[in-house]
């Protein structure tokens, strides 16, 4: 790992935007670009590696698998423009960690309290089907950010990579992933949940009411419950 420490959230996520670290995903984030579809001719791409964002007080962290390619790979902003971010912040809408059920774009007016949002992988993957090489270098990422937030006590895995990554951060036991499994990992723990990929929501695999319930635990967990 790199001795180089940010000393600030902002100044690590400058620096994540900068990483051309994967040369696979260097080159298809701007083939994605390159090949917008009609829906979104008039927009120009973010196509970098994606930042985290939230609150930096954050007890909760959310932790997704990778940018959409026509979501956060063109917004700039995680779990931004496609329906699983429809999916997610309608979920913290309800309870009660977002002022909006809606995340459009930087700027849009959204806030999320209490959470932490960011990815396993900050580039979009095709087929979303990263790499170990991939995921390992972009966990030096994850590893220093979560160190920039102090406050986690319970990270929310959003699928299995996702999930493995969270156990990796934090030296949990090795587990099988389950939706709603609870990992202790020495006073943080670990909350598992499917993802809300439209393949899950469409199917029922993954419905309002269960993600509800893991975002009620996760705020019980942080002590965030009224």
């Amino acid at each position: 790992m790199s001795s180089w420490e940010p000393k600030s959230l902002d100044e690590f996520n400058r620096s994540v935007v900068e990483c051309d670290k994967c040369p696979r995903l260097v080159r298809y984030r701007a083939l994605v670009a390159e090949r917008k579809p009609p829906r979104f001719k008039e927009w120009d791409y973010w196509s970098r590696p994606l930042p985290g964002f939230g609150d930096p007080l954050a007890r909760i962290l959310i932790l997704g698998l990778a940018p959409a390619a026509h979501g956060g790979n063109r917004t700039g902003r995680m779990f931004t423009g496609d329906s699983s971010g429809e999916f997610l912040f309608g979920s913290l809408f309800r309870c009660g960690l977002s002022n909006k059920p809606t995340s459009e774009r930087p700027g849009d007016g959204l806030l999320v309290t209490g959470v932490y949002i960011t990815a396993a992988l900050r580039c979009v993957p095709p087929k979303n089907l990263p790499t170990r090489d991939e995921l390992d270098n972009c966990f030096v990422h994850l590893n220093t950010e979560f160190r920039l937030l102090p406050n986690i006590r319970v990270i929310v895995a959003l699928g299995a990579i996702a999930y493995d990554a969270a156990r990796r951060l934090v030296d949990a036991p090795r587990s099988k992933f389950a939706h709603g499994a609870l990992v202790d990992a020495g006073g943080l723990k670990i909350l598992a949940s499917y993802h809300p990929s439209r393949r899950n929501t469409q199917t029922g695999l993954l419905t309002s009411d269960m993600i509800d319930q893991v975002f009620e635990k996760a705020k019980q967990i942080a002590g965030l419950s009224n």
